[in-house]
């Protein structure tokens, strides 16, 4: 029953790392059902977030050469996350990791994307290459959102690119290149404080999830940049809206 937990898990993680959904959001949701030792399952379920890394680091392998311009950017757009992440993020784990948050996070990030794409402002910046570092540090720190559970990493990224005249690919592309450092950091700070700790089945588990989120997430987002050359973001946010009415709705029952 673990091994089959750690393959849904990952694909859950798979799935929606990368769509402006909140892989968080529907992690908890689904640890509501689906999960192992509360301990363990924190730690599961940020470092199987190193699969989907593989994942972006495999799909964008050719832009990993000189002069790795577009990783300075997303280095330098991560600091604001990681130092808040630092301050407070023991505090909003405590207090907002919960369905409830998770639902209503996700309502009001969904009428935010239909409102950013209802009206739609021609991009201004139509390579990833072209980001600014100011508009880096922006997009950065509006990723800060993310910190709330339900937002969502990449919404937040993605709209804040969107609102400084990215185009939909450049916006998503930087969303994917600014991951890779927030999910190293935020899987090796969890590694550090749980994985000395972890048993031999654990790690087995672990390696599941890990393997299972690379294959779903190499999918999804090789789907999602073929996606979002001909369509909008308004999907999501309707997706976003009514799954957090289902959730609320479920919680009141």
């Amino acid at each position: 029953m673990d091994i089959i937990t750690a393959g849904i898990l990952g694909i859950v993680e798979g799935l929606t790392e990368f769509l402006p959904v909140s892989s968080t959001g529907h992690l908890i949701i689904v640890n509501q059902w689906l999960s192992f030792s509360p301990e363990f399952t924190k730690t599961f379920d940020v470092v199987i977030q190193l699969g989907a890394i593989l994942a972006v680091l495999i799909y964008f392998r050719s832009r990993l050469r000189p002069p790795f311009g577009i990783w300075k950017k997303a280095i330098v757009a991560v600091i604001p996350a990681l130092i808040l992440g630092a301050l407070f993020g023991g505090m909003i784990q405590t207090a907002l990791f919960s369905p409830a948050v998770v639902a209503w996070a996700l309502i009001i990030g969904g009428i935010v994307i239909l409102a950013v794409e209802r009206r739609p402002k021609p991009p201004a910046i139509i390579e990833a290459d072209s980001v600014s570092y100011k508009k880096a540090v922006f997009v950065g720190l509006i990723q800060c959102l993310a910190l709330i559970p339900g937002t969502s990493r990449s919404a937040a990224s993605v709209v804040g690119g969107r609102l400084l005249g990215m185009s939909r690919e450049v916006a998503a592309e930087f969303s994917f290149f600014l991951a890779v450092p927030t999910m190293l950091a935020a899987s090796g700070y969890s590694l550090l404080k749980g994985g000395m700790h972890m048993t031999g089945h654990e790690a087995f588990l672990l390696a599941v999830g890990f393997v299972v989120s690379f294959l779903v997430a190499w999918a999804v987002i090789g789907a999602f940049m073929r996606y979002i050359k001909t369509r909008d973001f308004r999907v999501f946010g309707w997706y976003r809206i009514a799954l957090g009415v289902i959730v609320l709705i479920f919680l009141a029952r």
